[in-house]
């Protein structure tokens, strides 16, 4: 029998569909993967802010992480909004317990913390958590530039890299996306066993339409690496995907504030594979 390729999303919904649950599940999908989700929170927003959030109950949010896992063990994990304290111990927990039976695969976090609004979306109790317990599970960590400063203390991209890495982090991409420049942006790539940060490239998309491109890169990757990307060529891969969904969608008007991205540009077909030969599909 084939099989699909699997990739579970753990975060928050956005009611506005932009970025969140939502973002992840229209890219997983775009891309030809197979989208599982865990709610870890509510909230009440629209592309102008966020008027409220509810965290789920961890119970809640344990037990749709091992309904999911035992029955269609995820080729990819991606978190994202982990919202408070109580719900991140109840995430870590569970993929704490998959890397002790071996069956965590292509852990991919995003350390969500403000949306591109600038509503704070995780609690400060929170950050100490995850650094300590999530942040080295990860295959790779995926920080903008807010972020990093945030868990690092650091504004150099280098320093930024060498804090994470004494976090325990083994690859980390530090996007360049909120930066100030207007005619490129540049993210910078740290890979397990280098030194050197690999800077990474791309033109910048004039539009206002940029809700949900944290969440959104970050399930590309995810979803890339489920299809047996190699991490460097599923970042690089992740990254064209935000490119062309941010120039599909730049002229679209979706609310009064920063709309979503098109994730459906170029939609594929559900990918299946066959389990004996599992290998990078484009």
């Amino acid at each position: 029998m084939r099989q699909y390729f699997p990739v579970l999303t753990i975060a928050g919904s956005d009611s506005s569909g932009g970025a969140g649950i939502q973002a992840d599940i229209k890219t997983m999908s775009a891309i030809g993967c197979y989208a599982m989700s865990a709610i870890t929170s509510i909230t009440a927003q629209n592309t102008t802010g966020v008027r409220s959030i509810q965290p789920i109950l961890p119970q809640i949010v344990t037990d749709q992480i091992e309904m999911v896992v035992t029955d269609i063990p995820p080729l990819a994990i991606k978190t994202g909004m982990l919202c408070d304290a109580e719900v991140s111990r109840a995430v870590i927990d569970c993929l704490t317990e998959m890397s002790r039976r071996g069956t965590l695969r292509n852990l991919v976090v995003d350390p969500v913390m403000v949306s591109t609004s600038g509503s704070q979306l995780l609690e400060d109790e929170a950050i100490d958590i995850i650094v300590e317990k999530l942040l080295p599970l990860a295959e790779i960590v995926t920080p903008n530039r807010m972020e990093a400063v945030r868990l690092t203390g650091e504004s150099d991209p280098e320093a930024q890299a060498r804090r994470f890495r004494e976090m325990g982090c083994r690859n980390v991409l530090l996007k360049g996306g909120d930066s100030d420049r207007t005619d490129v942006k540049t993210d910078w790539l740290s890979l397990d066993g280098s030194d050197q940060l690999m800077p990474l490239t791309a033109d910048c998309v004039e539009t206002r339409n940029t809700h949900g491109t944290g969440c959104t890169l970050s399930s590309a990757i995810a979803s890339y690496l489920a299809l047996g990307c190699g991490l460097e060529d599923a970042v690089r891969r992740g990254k064209l995907y935000i490119t062309r969904a941010l120039q599909a969608g730049a002229f679209v008007t979706v609310g009064r504030g920063h709309g979503p991205v098109n994730h459906f540009f170029n939609p594929r077909h559900l990918k299946n594979y066959n389990p004996k030969h599992y290998g990078c599909k484009d």
